[in-house]
């Protein structure tokens, strides 16, 4: 498995928008055979905040649970660190358990 391309949302978002401290963001992966993979990265201050947020807002039971699907928690959200976690995840075998499959993109390209 060979990666082509690592997209991250949060590159497109204006500036001042991203804090790789403490927010989420689509990641796309795009590989050798033309799939394409999903999954959102947050940061761990990020699961903080929006618990804090959903308290004072009463979303999910006033904070009581998150959840979100192909989530991937990380310490800081830059290319950097995202490019090395989705190569370990790769290397380890793990990539296809945590990353879905981005039918909507292949769809688009057929």
């Amino acid at each position: 498995m060979r990666i082509e391309q690592i997209w991250l949302e949060a590159e497109d978002w204006e500036a001042g928008q991203w804090n790789p401290a403490d927010c989420n963001s689509d990641v796309g992966v795009t590989l050798a055979d033309g799939s394409s993979w999903i999954a959102t990265f947050f940061t761990y201050a990020n699961i903080e905040t929006l618990r804090r947020e959903n308290a004072e807002s009463g979303d999910a039971l006033g904070g009581a649970y998150f959840w979100a699907t192909d989530i991937v928690l990380i310490d800081e959200l830059t290319r950097e660190r995202v490019t090395e976690v989705v190569n370990h995840l790769v290397s380890e075998g793990e990539f296809e358990l945590i990353f879905a499959r981005d039918d909507e993109t292949e769809d688009e390209e057929s």
